[in-house]
């Protein structure tokens, strides 16, 4: 997802903001927040630490402890200049809620604090959630400076009406909901580049019945998976997720369809594969199951069963074999130890697919059931992609990079 700076001035509206950001980092985005000194005394920066896993800046020339970095990126080498940082790496930057002076700084290019500083470097998209007293709002001076920021391209999210902090006022002026301020990022994040284009996502691990209640299975937690689909979907694709035994909440705007089995898993890949513009099958799929699970469960006193492995069928391969003209497809190959991007480049090449995400699960701390993850990316026209240890939505946006690389060559290919 995005990296997401939230800019936070003095008002009673503050409380929102929380909710805001707890909203953007349920959804997956890494969120940074910039308050105003006016904006502490209504919450206070432990909330939003708290809930962006990152520290709160305020002040031009207060150090930032993460060196500019969003939640889930390693550490800057260097300690950065904070209000060039924060807004040079954030994909948004939505201040909310946004006072009538904090707007009159704006319109009128003040940088007079920490916030209104980086609101004049950002050249990422700029929106504004004004909130305050209605009469405050509807001022001639308010209204011409909201139109001022609307014509230089800031996107100002509309406030709502009814009871206003004052007791017993109601008007116009009511910072619009979290939920609201969300889509309204997500909406001006959208690229719109992947429209029209439909993704199917495998995540998660199959599970093979070994008796009515154990099976052999892995330890694969979905968390890529879904990181890719929601990458896809904020870029504007039509997502299908077929998730094997994922207990993660979904995406938004996902479509999900659970499975157990390898058996299962492939039984919709192939119903879906042919409407599908791009295969990501990052689930692991288990390659050996039980030939004659129990259907009861197997008692421990009869002493240790004797299990029959079989192989299952290989999906991936299966699928790659019957692809069409202009699919993309990507595997994945979770390695152990020395070895793994040899393997990797063996799998891209037997089974005739457009890229191999390789991770070496040895490592500590990435890979199955991890926040992070180290891969390294195979592509069929040779190209080798090292992505160093970040979180799995970062790894997301660079595997769909190359995807979108893939199909621009596969555009040519067909225009040639």
């Amino acid at each position: 997802m995005a990296r997401l700076l939230l800019g936070v001035s003095g008002g009673i509206a503050a409380y929102k903001a929380v909710e805001t950001a707890r909203l953007a980092v349920k959804a997956g985005h890494a969120v940074r927040v910039i308050q105003t000194p006016a904006s502490k005394r209504f919450v206070g920066v432990a909330s939003f630490e708290g809930i962006t896993g990152a520290p709160v800046l305020s002040g031009e020339f207060e150090p930032d402890p993460a060196r500019g970095s969003y939640p889930g990126e390693p550490l800057g080498e260097r300690a950065p200049i904070s209000h060039l940082a924060l807004v040079e790496r954030a994909e948004l930057f939505l201040i909310a809620p946004a006072s009538a002076n904090t707007i009159a700084k704006l319109s009128s290019g003040q940088a007079d604090n920490l916030l209104t500083t980086a609101a004049l470097v950002a050249v990422c998209p700029l929106l504004v959630a004004p909130a305050m007293n209605n009469r405050m709002y509807l001022h001639p001076a308010t209204q011409a400076n909201l139109a001022l920021l609307a014509q230089r391209g800031v996107t100002v999210v509309p406030p709502g009406e009814g009871e206003l902090a004052s007791y017993g006022e109601r008007g116009i002026g009511r910072l619009a909901e979290p939920a609201d301020l969300l889509a309204a990022c997500e909406a001006a994040l959208a690229p719109g580049s992947w429209a029209g284009i439909r993704v199917l996502v495998t995540a998660g691990g199959t599970r093979e019945p070994i008796d009515a209640v154990r099976y052999i299975g892995n330890r694969s937690s979905g968390r890529m998976g879904f990181a890719l689909a929601a990458e896809a979907a904020a870029r504007g694709a039509e997502v299908t997720v077929i998730a094997a035994n994922v207990a993660l909440q979904a995406p938004p705007g996902i479509k999900v369809q659970e499975v157990g089995t390898a058996a299962e898993l492939k039984d919709e890949c192939e119903h879906r594969f042919d409407d599908c513009d791009v295969l990501l099958m990052s689930a692991a799929v288990a390659d050996f199951r039980p030939a004659a699970p129990a259907q009861a469960k197997l008692k421990k006193d009869s002493g240790p069963p004797a299990i029959e492995l079989e192989p299952t069928a290989d999906v991936l391969a299966g699928l790659a074999a019957r692809r069409r003209s202009g699919q993309v497809i990507v595997g994945f190959a979770a390695e152990h130890g020395e070895g793994a991007v040899e393997y990797g480049l063996g799998k891209l090449q037997r089974k005739g697919l457009d890229a191999v995400v390789v991770n070496d699960v040895s490592q500590p701390g990435i890979g199955f059931d991890a926040a992070d993850n180290e891969v390294t990316i195979l592509t069929r026209d040779g190209r080798v992609g090292r992505v160093p240890r970040t979180g799995k939505h970062e790894v997301a946006r660079k595997v769909l990079d190359e995807v979108e690389r893939l199909r621009s060559l596969e555009e040519l290919d067909g225009a040639a």
